[in-house]
């Protein structure tokens, strides 16, 4: 039996916009290197996304990948959620689709999950890792954020801004992503972990620029939301039940979208694949 006809032990959720031909290597990669029994989510915003058809002739292929359209508002934030909620694996790795981060990394993020953390992290920041070209002043305030909340937050890693991380998906139903626009995610969800004094870990990571296309990330317009995590990593231990009221007090929910979404029905042909996969 091969591992892709097993139940899914980590869902890999790449949010994309029009990577066109470009995810065909991140998929290839990722499909090389992943060993666990996975399941591969391409989470697109619109059906005329460039990324859909090549990712869906690999998936005509490949039972692990599927296409996911994402129905909770445009942006990568929204499409993480999404991806994360549709997800039927009890792990969930955010990566991205321009091919900086590192495949062969995915397992050991997933295993550390699967031994009791609920955030893991590549780190790019800590001895052994590495960020290889990159906007300066990018790397500048991610390294700084990083070291501020390790010495002084104990956030457990030294690299809390970055994307590329593993979660327990019961953790982050659990507690919820309140971010809608950027890449914070990653942050927010360090940071609600560190407030709720649950385990973080990291391993290194060489992390490379995007070798394709034009990086979406913009720190002008997502600056703001990052410092609203790096300041909420800062204080007292909460309860669960604590961090639900903040939540009800400090997010204004997003007027089209339920701030705390049910997991999105998988369709007809989609569930008779899971079946499949299942006997």
């Amino acid at each position: 039996m091969t591992p892709f006809h097993l139940t899914p032990q980590v869902c890999v959720v790449i949010p994309v916009y029009n990577e066109g031909v470009g995810i065909v290597a991140c998929l290839e990669r990722i499909r090389r290197e992943v060993l666990l029994p996975s399941e591969i989510l391409i989470v697109h915003d619109t059906p005329d996304d460039t990324t859909v058809p090549h990712a869906e002739g690999i998936a005509a292929n490949d039972p692990r990948v599927r296409t996911v359209l994402n129905t909770y508002g445009r942006g990568p934030a929204n499409a993480i959620r999404f991806g994360i909620e549709a997800a039927r694996a009890p792990v969930v790795v955010v990566t991205m689709a321009d091919g900086s981060d590192d495949p062969r990394q995915i397992d050991d993020l997933a295993r550390l999950v699967d031994r009791g953390v609920v955030v893991a992290a590549a780190s790019r920041y800590m001895p052994g890792g590495q960020q290889v070209g990159g906007p300066w002043l990018k790397a500048r305030l991610s390294r700084l954020a990083g070291r501020l909340l390790r010495w002084f937050a104990r956030v457990g890693t030294r690299d809390a801004t970055n994307s590329f991380k593993a979660y327990s998906t019961e953790f982050v139903r659990e507690v919820g992503i309140d971010s809608r626009s950027g890449f914070e995610i990653g942050l927010e969800l360090t940071a609600k972990a560190t407030r709720l004094r649950r385990p973080v870990a990291e391993i290194p990571t060489i992390w490379l620029d995007r070798a394709f296309g034009i990086s979406n990330f913009s720190i002008a317009n997502w600056l703001p939301a990052y410092l609203r995590w790096f300041r909420f990593a800062f204080g007292r231990r909460l309860t669960l039940e604590q961090l639900t009221a903040w939540r009800v007090r400090h997010v204004r929910p997003t007027p089209a979208l339920d701030p705390s979404p049910a997991r999105p029905p998988v369709p007809a042909q989609q569930q008779r694949l899971v079946d499949h996969t299942r006997e």
